[in-house]
């Protein structure tokens, strides 16, 4: 898998490139079916995407922007082994708001398990990626790539610092940050959210609202790679079990924390905010 990396890059830092091409301009605005909004960027990000992977490799392809015309329907998919999972544009109301809070998202997935990761935030040039086997990189612009890894817990003198959705969940947020006493908050969109806690800027991120397995494939894979866990409770136990892909027709994840160690100073707290 090593030897695709830099190739995944390569097709992140081009996506990315073309969404600032749009990004810069006053963008057409769309809605899916489900209301969400969609842009010139997604889209133009998706097909320089799936493009380049169909020419990397003979994997198959699930995109955010893909449709079961484009053969992704439950019926083939529940077959794959191995596949790519892509977020293009990961952040959309992001872009919209032009907050520069908006990344590019491709996952490699084997046997349910994101194997290896690429996050890319286009406005910041700012590059996270991750393989099993050579571990879990930061690299802003030109500067050299830097390896990452997760934060110890906070002794018990010191801060928690938690990062949460800027638009999703506050509520629930709040609830489980009280338990844990001194506690700093950042909000922030995208699975850049993710990427903090994997490079040790944060403590933890507990998402207690809806996500789609795209929105955290690559990010997760840069997370455990970097040492740390994307964990769920299971709906028969309390068990926290780590975020697997492709295993139902449905793509929204359930509830999940990204986290170092498990603490029992939250683990309660959020599986109770979680059911």
């Amino acid at each position: 898998m090593v030897a695709f990396v830099d190739d995944v890059i390569a097709i992140a830092q081009q996506a990315g490139q073309a969404i600032m091409e749009i990004y810069q301009t006053d963008f057409k605005q769309y809605e899916k079916s489900d209301t969400s909004p969609l842009t010139e960027a997604d889209l133009a990000a998706h097909h320089i995407i799936v493009d380049g992977l169909k020419k990397m490799s003979s994997y198959p392809c699930l995109s955010e922007e893909s449709g079961e015309a484009d053969g992704v329907d439950w019926q083939q998919r529940k077959d794959w082994g191995i596949y790519w999972l892509i977020d293009p544009l990961d952040g959309t109301k992001e872009f919209i708001n032009k907050n520069d809070e908006f990344t590019v998202n491709i996952a490699l997935i084997e046997n349910g398990k994101a194997v290896l990761g690429v996050v890319y935030c286009p406005p910041l040039d700012r590059l996270y990626f991750a393989e099993q086997s050579m571990g879990a990189f930061r690299q802003d612009g030109l500067q050299p790539a830097q390896k990452i890894s997760v934060a110890d817990a906070p002794k018990e003198s010191e801060v928690w610092k938690i990062v949460g959705s800027r638009r999703h969940g506050a509520e629930a947020l709040e609830k489980f940050a009280e338990q844990l006493g001194d506690v700093e908050t950042v909000s922030m969109g995208s699975s850049l959210k993710l990427c903090l806690v994997a490079e040790g800027a944060a403590h933890l991120y507990p998402r207690l609202a809806l996500t789609c397995e795209w929105d955290t494939g690559a990010a997760q894979a840069i997370v455990e790679i970097a040492g740390g866990q994307v964990l769920a409770p299971t709906k028969t136990s309390d068990e926290l079990l780590p975020l697997m892909y492709g295993q139902k027709e449905e793509l929204l994840n359930p509830f999940f924390i990204v986290c170092g160690p498990v603490s029992e100073k939250w683990q309660s707290t959020f599986i109770s905010l979680s059911k």
